[in-house]
């Protein structure tokens, strides 16, 4: 059986490289040879905030990897040639990008447009896809609303672009990193908040722009307890809340009920964009990106080989770091 380097969970918070057996391709699947990968603020809740039982280490080699661009060089499947530089959005048991090769589902392949950029800025049309997934399902209307973003990781920006593309009149966004919130008035954030942990501020920024009321759609792409309460408590009345960010504990989590019913508040979580049928949402992003309506040449702040995997998920969690998003390449 071939051989490849693949990055592997050993412990709660360590990841290591180190050889892997390649995963044999069946009827329907392709082999992909990495040429980069990107970490996902999920991965980094795997990892740092793992629910794993200690039978369950190591993890699968690769796991949990998800957003990567390669070539195919093994295809099972009519639908994708030999030959052929895709974007890999692999869903649940198929997410093991963290390796030189993935072995998936010909479906949860793209074929990478036309662009005379880099394919880097094509890796983020996974991370944007699930975003514009999140917000689809929702069917809101943004137009001349405000906006509430938690989290200004990859995903909190592009959230922020959307709201604004799809014609939000104030978009206001949170977090606890500084070097984060410098890059969001770039996609597309009216006021940029400094979090902390009671989220006085962000509450008083929604406030001040909504004289009082609110915001009218509230987007948590953090996933902790702490911001889950926050976004109830500054959404306005007969507002919309959408829980994007994948939660840290399987505990139940205590928010304020009072403040929910009689807000009339209607909120849901996104999970799973890979389910999507057509696939629609990262052929967008994949469209959007290459003809430049959307300019993420800044996003990628990092740029790490695979052996320092461990190193690149300390850069992407720790937040007096000036990461954004980080690469691993192959």
């Amino acid at each position: 059986m071939e051989k490849m380097r693949a990055a592997r969970l050993v412990e709660p918070q360590k990841m290591v490289c180190e050889e892997a057996n390649l995963y044999e391709p069946r009827k329907g699947q392709v082999v992909v040879r990495n040429q980069m990968a990107a970490i996902c603020g999920s991965d980094l809740h795997q990892v740092f905030f793992t629910r794993r039982a200690p039978r369950e280490f190591p993890g699968l080699p690769g796991w949990p990897g998800h957003e990567g661009v390669g070539e195919v060089v093994e295809s099972y499947d009519d639908s994708v040639q030999v030959g052929e530089r895709v974007l890999t959005i692999p869903g649940g048991g198929f997410q093991r990008g963290f390796a030189d090769y993935q072995t998936l589902p010909a479906s949860w392949c793209l074929k990478l447009p036309d662009y005379n950029g880099p394919d880097e800025d094509l890796l983020m049309a996974q991370q944007f896809g699930t975003t514009i997934f999140a917000l689809r399902r929702g069917n809101m209307d943004f137009i001349g609303k405000t906006v509430a973003i938690l989290g200004q990781g990859s995903a909190g920006m592009f959230f922020a672009w959307l709201a604004k593309k799809f014609g939000a009149e104030k978009v206001i966004v949170s977090d606890l990193s500084p070097a984060r919130l410098k890059q969001s008035p770039g996609f597309g954030a009216d006021i940029s908040v400094l979090g902390d942990p009671h989220g006085k501020a962000i509450r008083e920024a929604v406030l001040d722009s909504s004289d009082g009321r609110g915001a009218d759609i509230v987007i948590e792409a953090v996933g902790r307890k702490e911001t889950i309460r926050q976004a109830i408590d500054i959404a306005g009345y007969r507002s919309n809340v959408v829980f994007f960010g994948l939660p840290d504990t399987n505990r139940d989590v205590p928010f304020n009920y009072a403040q929910f019913f009689m807000k009339q508040i209607q909120m849901y979580g996104v999970v799973d964009a890979q389910s999507e049928k057509d696939l629609k949402s990262f052929y967008t992003a994949l469209d959007w990106i290459a003809r430049r309506e959307i300019d993420v040449s800044n996003m990628v702040s990092h740029r790490l080989p695979l052996e320092s995997i461990d190193q690149a998920l300390i850069l992407a969690h720790e937040r007096d770091e000036d990461a954004l998003k980080v690469t691993l390449t192959f």
